[in-house]
């Protein structure tokens, strides 16, 4: 009858067959199939400990230095607990804010969080590779503007928001609640954007009745509509049945919702626009933002503003020196009531339009036509009909009334 001996055994025997029987190394090695090293190995062991250190061991290694430290680890669950939608480059860029170093990888965290049952590794979601990412150049440029409901008072209530963003920064310009999304409310939160934050290049929205009158019964201007002409701004309309033209603001509202709403109820619309504003606070100043490179939305907003604002003060320079012949002349837009908008060369009266009210601008005089200059842009060209004398070169009055 054949017995099997167990691996301790036949290592045993091995063993015993060098220290008892004066056997060498190699015929051993060559009679078990194995190497001279393997044999010197299960020698030291059996030295070591005796026949039990020569059962299998695990072949883990002691340490890795691949493994994420115990803190590390720590705060990575405490931050995806605290914030459930922290993903792992989000929680890696906070990691790197809060001085760990070094900072773990994303795929190192994202293994974290499954390994914890934190995220369903079957859950990921698959880019759509039909979608193309643009923005614009610099701060506004351009803003999104649309108006979202399900913000809930206590009584039943559904209150709107108009919310804007500044496309290039992300920068939230516009938060307003309001019970009833008509224009007067919804131009009334614009207008308090454009005091607030200045007066973008062009505005975004869709085709709703309270920023276009377009699809309505008859085609007329609506306050909206007027508000943009009077400051100069164009109003550009998405395609109909087209929302990814307004994706930003549409990831914004995504934001709004999973984030501040959440499933609240406030008490009154002064209470909810208070939480408001401190949620959009945080969303501006502290929030990173992946589109943009992890930057806070207000550091894109201000930096790049800034670096806009000193190349504009540069070129304003060339343009001045430039713009010194006896050809040029300056002029302050009239704004003051029903001669806003106006401006006058030789006594030639002529309209710039209301939204350029107390503007300066630079007129080119010719023989025949009169160029209208704001900054680099020519913005309008009239016949020269007067051949007075021009008595003022410069603009120095808060209004242009004089020849």
């Amino acid at each position: 009858m054949l017995v099997e001996l167990s691996v301790v055994e036949q290592r045993y025997d091995a063993v015993m067959g060098v220290i008892r029987d004066g056997l060498k190394v190699t015929e051993i090695a060559e009679a078990y199939g194995v190497s001279r090293q393997t044999v010197h190995s299960w020698l030291r062991r059996y030295e070591a400990g005796g026949i039990g250190a020569l059962a299998d061991r695990s072949h883990r290694p002691r340490s890795s230095p691949h493994q994420m430290a115990a803190a590390v680890e720590a705060r990575v669950l405490e931050l995806r607990r605290l914030h459930p939608l922290w993903g792992q480059r989000r929680l890696v860029h906070q990691l790197g804010r809060d001085g760990f170093d070094p900072v773990p990888s994303e795929a190192g965290v994202y293994r974290c969080l499954v390994r914890h049952g934190l995220i369903d590794p079957k859950a990921r979601k698959k880019r759509l590779v039909a979608y193309k990412r643009w923005e614009r150049g610099r701060p506004m440029e351009l803003w999104q503007m649309d108006v979202v409901g399900g913000i809930v008072l206590a009584d039943g209530t559904e209150l709107k928001c108009l919310t804007g963003l500044d496309d290039h920064s992300r920068f939230c310009v516009a938060a307003g609640l309001m019970t009833r999304a008509i224009a007067k409310n919804v131009c009334a939160v614009f207008a308090q954007s454009l005091e607030r934050h200045g007066v973008p290049e062009e505005i975004l929205t869709d085709n709703g009745l309270v920023f276009s009158g377009r699809y309505g019964g008859r085609r007329v201007e609506v306050l909206f509509d007027r508000i943009c002409r009077d400051n100069g701004i164009r109003h550009l309309l998405t395609a109909v049945r087209s929302p990814t033209t307004t994706g930003k603001i549409e990831r914004f509202h995504r934001s709004l919702r999973v984030e501040f709403l959440r499933g609240q109820v406030f008490a009154d619309l002064p209470a909810a626009q208070t939480a408001l504003d401190a949620w959009v606070a945080d969303y501006n100043n502290n929030r990173p933002h992946q589109g943009i490179g992890m930057c806070t939305p207000a550091e894109r907003f201000q930096a790049q503003d800034a670096q806009h604002t000193a190349a504009q003060l540069a070129a304003d320079t060339r343009l001045a020196d430039l713009r010194s012949g006896d050809d040029w002349i300056s002029r302050t837009v009239a704004n003051n009531g029903g001669c806003s908008g106006i401006i006058s060369v030789a006594w030639q009266v002529f309209s710039l339009g209301k939204h350029r009210g107390g503007e300066i601008v630079d007129v080119h005089v010719t023989d025949t036509v009169l160029e209208v200059w704001s900054g680099a842009e020519l913005i309008k060209t009239v016949l020269r009909t007067s051949k007075g004398e021009i008595r003022k070169k410069r603009a120095q009055r808060p209004a242009a009334t004089a020849g």
